[in-house]
């Protein structure tokens, strides 16, 4: 009764009690889809017109950048999340393996392919992540979702037919860069619990957790050494866009948790692939869909 008499008094109705969380929803693919877009781009400059020979050493960057302003954020008390403990690693996994994988073939996929290319492949991610939410959250989908999943694989095939620069190595590290960004889409959203890590713990463990043995990776690979012989370090023009490079990365992850956390796995593996307007229509109907509280 008194529930009752409190939502008469309020004056609201069902639908615009939940207008707020729509436009967070949409407000957060958005961004991280401007975000994925933005980054690909600068990337794919360093990567091919400066031939930036260190891709993991890019990723490094990014991860560092992370690292940096989520710490100096919580000291000075704009963002919360857990201390350090022993228990973190356990929560966390396999998140952080996921985390360098996918930041690792991602880079080094763009860097052999053309950018039309990448992003017709990338379009597999998709039903990756509705396999995965199927399988790992427990999550069903209508059928019209996965017949216009299926539709744009479709189209994906029909667009890679007129490739002709075939190359296989590039192929395979975007096909495992699908993989796993849907691991990591699907696994991330099952350890974002506010009671746990929340947003900011998964993102600042995830790079504490990764950037050292990513670091050893580079070193044992000689990909670091290839970065510090570059010829481009005083070219400030370099310097910038790798800078920009390693705060878009900060962003896109920061985005790509707040995607996840206001809608399913599979929207932010929608918004990732498509960033020019395919598959809009999987996109506006889930932001449709009633929000579960």
């Amino acid at each position: 009764m008194t529930a009752g008499r409190q939502a008469e008094g309020s004056g609201t109705d069902p639908a615009s009690a939940r207008l707020p969380s729509r436009v967070a929803k949409l407000l957060s693919a958005l961004f991280y889809g401007t975000c994925s877009f933005l980054l690909v781009l600068v990337n794919k400059a360093l990567l091919t017109t400066y031939r930036f020979p260190s891709p993991i050493v890019l990723g490094i960057g990014q991860m560092a950048v992370t690292i940096m302003i989520l710490y100096v954020s919580k000291l000075n008390k704009v963002i919360h999340f857990p201390d350090f403990d022993k228990k973190i690693p356990i929560k966390l996994f396999p998140l952080p393996l996921l985390y360098v994988g996918n930041h690792i073939s991602g880079l080094s996929s763009t860097s052999k392919l053309s950018l039309p290319m990448f992003t017709v492949l990338r379009k597999f991610t998709i039903p990756l992540t509705l396999l995965l939410e199927t399988i790992i959250l427990g999550k069903q989908y209508s059928l019209n979702i996965i017949v216009s999943v299926f539709a744009i694989i479709l189209g994906a095939f029909i667009a890679a037919g007129s490739d002709l620069a075939f190359n296989l190595e590039g192929y395979i590290f975007v096909f495992l860069n699908d993989i796993f960004t849907a691991a990591n889409g699907v696994y991330t959203k099952q350890k974002m619990d506010p009671k746990e890590l929340g947003k900011y713990g998964v993102l600042f463990y995830n790079a504490c957790f990764m950037i050292i043995p990513t670091l050893i990776i580079s070193v044992s690979t000689g990909d670091l050494r290839q970065a510090t012989e570059f010829n481009q370090w005083k070219n400030v023009l370099f310097i910038t866009q790798f800078l920009l490079s390693c705060f878009l990365g900060f962003l896109l992850m920061y985005s790509t948790l707040l995607c996840s956390y206001y809608n399913s796995a599979l929207t932010t593996a929608v918004v990732g692939a498509i960033k020019h307007g395919r598959g809009l229509e999987i996109l506006l109907f889930n932001f449709k869909q009633p929000v579960k509280t």
